[in-house]
């Protein structure tokens, strides 16, 4: 339990657009640096574009794409939610036009993708996001969990709802004898990824590592966000981690947590946002904040990433997709705002875009 520490519910006041460092630039949001114009009007092409992976984003990239299309109709992307695990292995098979995923890279990812194509894969953040622990408890809309109450949870060590760990932190809420139902992920997931390498950091008793796929030491498993989401609906007691955009749409409560700091946040893209203040953005992009030491930040968010190929046959999707990517970035933080994501910081967007540009070409 938090002890000495002053216990806060706090909202961030920052701006959506998280400040970072990359490569020793200072790209904080007071930069002045402008995201390339993606074309106002019908860009003229015409290609048909399928990507699949991570449901993490899903709601935001279907979004973009519905609009793109609608300015520029003889562009046409499909995108499956199949989860981070499958994307990247439809992306290393080569199926898909572009993957996607909420977990960078894995080195042995990136060395049977080089042994396929002969060339280094491109990764590049679209926006970010956090993940909540989303209840279904009838009635009450508000709930703190402190760090051993949701690493309680997680590990299966706390398994009714009026446990006193919770009822201690919860002196005001009529917490009820419901047994808790921890929902997991079943398939391979980038948001799983992000979720375990935070409780890793704040959980001491965790043995099930951080990966896509972890062994669960409870709980039942559902497939995608949306079957997490699905079943906390449908679950009494239940509980389970989705991100943010899921349990909004859905009118899923989603409870407060402790960081690092010993403070309860309330999950919010602003609280969210300060995770990546002051952080360096590597070459690659795969930049991973576990358990973040600002003390206003909610503790569980990271960035989620396209995957495409340096080479296209067709130079209508090699053109498709540099076009779709500076729109979204230029025209898109609208939507992401809406749905609850983060948009990335101006001069993260032109270094995104100036990467796209550089390294997707049409094979000659």
């Amino acid at each position: 339990m938090i002890s000495n520490k002053q216990k806060i519910c706090l909202t961030a006041v920052s701006a959506l657009s998280f400040g970072v460092l990359a490569q020793g630039i200072d790209i904080s949001k007071n930069s002045q640096v402008s995201t390339p114009v993606a074309n106002a009007q019908d860009s003229g092409l015409e290609a048909s574009l399928s990507g699949a992976g991570a449901s993490f984003p899903a709601p935001l990239y279907q979004r973009w794409f519905s609009e793109y299309n609608q300015q520029n109709p003889g562009v046409q992307i499909s995108y499956q939610s199949v989860g981070s695990g499958a994307g990247v292995e439809q992306y290393l098979q080569g199926t898909v036009d572009f993957g996607a995923t909420d977990a960078p890279l894995t080195e042995e990812e990136r060395a049977s993708f080089e042994a396929s194509y002969g060339q280094a894969p491109i990764q590049i953040p679209m926006t970010a996001g956090s993940v909540v622990f989303a209840y279904n408890l009838p009635g009450i809309d508000s709930l703190e969990l402190p760090r051993n109450a949701y690493c309680g949870i997680v590990n299966g060590e706390i398994t009714s709802w009026s446990d006193p760990i919770i009822a201690e932190a919860n002196p005001a809420v009529d917490l009820p004898d419901t047994p808790i139902s921890w929902i997991h992920r079943s398939d391979g997931s980038g948001t799983t990824f992000l979720f375990t390498n935070h409780i890793a950091e704040a959980c001491p008793n965790w043995q099930g590592g951080a990966a896509k796929t972890v062994e669960w030491p409870t709980g039942i498993g559902a497939k995608g966000n949306e079957g997490i989401a699905a079943q906390v609906s449908q679950t009494e007691g239940g509980v389970g981690y989705v991100e943010y955009a899921y349990a909004k749409e859905n009118g899923i409560s989603a409870a407060a947590i402790e960081n690092a700091s010993g403070n309860i946040i309330e999950p919010s893209p602003e609280a969210a946002s300060l995770v990546f203040e002051g952080e360096t953005i590597p070459e690659d992009f795969a930049l991973t904040v576990p358990d973040p030491a600002n003390p206003e930040a909610y503790p569980i968010a990271g960035l989620t990433w396209l995957l495409l190929y340096p080479e296209y046959d067709d130079p209508n999707k090699a053109q498709a997709l540099q076009d779709v990517i500076s729109w979204a970035f230029d025209s898109g933080d609208e939507y992401a705002n809406q749905l609850g994501y983060i948009p990335l910081p101006q001069d993260v967007e032109q270094r995104v875009v100036q990467t796209v540009q550089q390294e997707v070409i049409a094979n000659q």
